[in-house]
């Protein structure tokens, strides 16, 4: 009787965690984030980790070759986040109750956001990992409103763009209306990967900016040339007028005394 009872208290703790909400998790791509299983008794069996492509092997410790890992009691660390990291895990871990044989569970689900950011040369191709295995669409605001540019069923919605199987979106010539953010959502419209993409003059872009920036100082400096030039030979025609005009008032003068004298 006493062992029935137990087993259905342990039914409802498995009913009760599997029930619970999931909790949102969001890590920048190459970095590390921690799912917290918040169980502070040092009573654990083992832990099992899950994804929605399944059981994931939690290594002992941060020298393991893998890139997840236990931390503290049952914290578990994916180091080095990649974009097929995003998605629903599961947490469990199996302990010991020190009243009965029993080994009761404990699961916490988690969503993992994966963010990351990109530059890109101005007509240059962009190319962004992120059709996962579990994106079903692809929406970006860069318009201004957000719109679909990918989906699982009908592929890219652009003729600027391509998609390929190994899983990659590609911008064939990014401009600056591409720049944006570009959020990749699963079936249940829940956000997987988010991605900020920003344009970069192009070094040919800048070549001729600096090309024309030069062409300019040197045409102003050719018209100043020209102008001080004009102003220095007008000056000099002025001046010769005004002096051979005196010479010539002098001249008359010392003829018409001369006249007088005789």
């Amino acid at each position: 009787m006493f062992r029935c009872f137990n087993l259905l208290l342990l039914l409802f703790c498995q009913v009760y965690h599997s029930e619970t909400s999931s909790i949102s998790v969001s890590g920048k791509k190459r970095g590390n984030i921690r799912l917290r299983c918040e169980h502070e008794d040092d009573n654990i069996v083992y832990i099992e980790l899950f994804s929605e492509s399944g059981i994931i092997s939690v290594c002992e410790t941060e020298e393991c070759r893998g890139r997840v890992f236990k931390e503290g009691n049952c914290d578990v660390v994916i180091k080095n986040l990649i974009f097929s990291d995003a998605g629903k895990y599961s947490l469990r871990i199996i302990y010991n109750n020190d009243q009965t044989e029993l080994k009761p569970k404990k699961e916490w689900k988690f969503d993992l956001h994966i963010h990351d950011e990109i530059s890109v040369k101005t007509g240059e191709e962009l190319k962004m990992s992120v059709l996962v295995s579990n994106a079903d669409k692809v929406k970006t605001n860069s318009s201004g409103e957000w719109k679909e540019v990918w989906t699982r069923d009908h592929g890219v919605q652009s003729d600027r763009m391509n998609d390929d199987n190994d899983g990659n979106l590609t911008i064939k010539s990014f401009l600056d209306s591409d720049a944006g953010t570009y959020r990749v959502l699963d079936t249940e419209g829940e956000i997987l990967i988010t991605v900020t993409a920003s344009g970069t003059e192009s070094p040919e872009t800048h070549k001729n900016d600096t090309g024309q920036h030069k062409n300019w100082i040197v045409s102003v400096v050719v018209c100043l040339v020209i102008l001080v030039v004009a102003v220095i030979v007008i000056s000099v025609i002025i001046w010769r007028r005004q002096h051979r005009d005196h010479t010539q008032v002098q001249e008359n003068t010392e003829n018409t005394q001369e006249l007088e004298k005789l």
